[in-house]
């Protein structure tokens, strides 16, 4: 399984890759911004779930949503949220634009796991 780390802090994605890495998942892309993550889908079409936060420079995690969203190639493409955002209206509007799960930070691996193994399932 191929999973993307898109987040702005270099430090959130080793948290968020050496998680994954314990849960058995080691083939794992990053970006540092929506830009860099859309980029690295755009070369690696067998991506199976992107893992992105919302506030990022360049592109920001919800525009990078809503590009995904508009590709026929991406359309059933799992998606987890993971941002400091937790209230009610932004979870809404992330689900809207095409998010399958959200993550408040901080995190535990526990949820993380949680948030993979429900947005896995819901692809198979």
């Amino acid at each position: 399984m191929k999973i993307l780390v898109v987040d702005d802090s270099s430090t959130m994605r080793r948290i968020i890759k050496n998680t994954l890495a314990r849960l058995g998942h080691k083939d794992v892309l990053e970006g540092e911004n929506g830009i860099e993550g859309w980029n690295q889908l755009d070369q690696n079409e067998d991506v199976d779930v992107l893992i992105t936060d919302w506030n990022m420079p360049e592109m920001n995690g919800l525009e990078l949503v809503k590009k995904v969203r508009a590709d026929s190639r991406f359309e059933d493409l799992p998606i987890i949220m993971v941002t400091t955002e937790g209230g009610k209206a932004e979870v809404i509007t992330a689900l809207k634009a095409g998010v399958n799960n959200y993550i408040v930070k901080p995190f535990t691996p526990q949820v993380l796991k949680e948030k993979l193994q429900a947005v896995i399932g819901e692809a198979e």
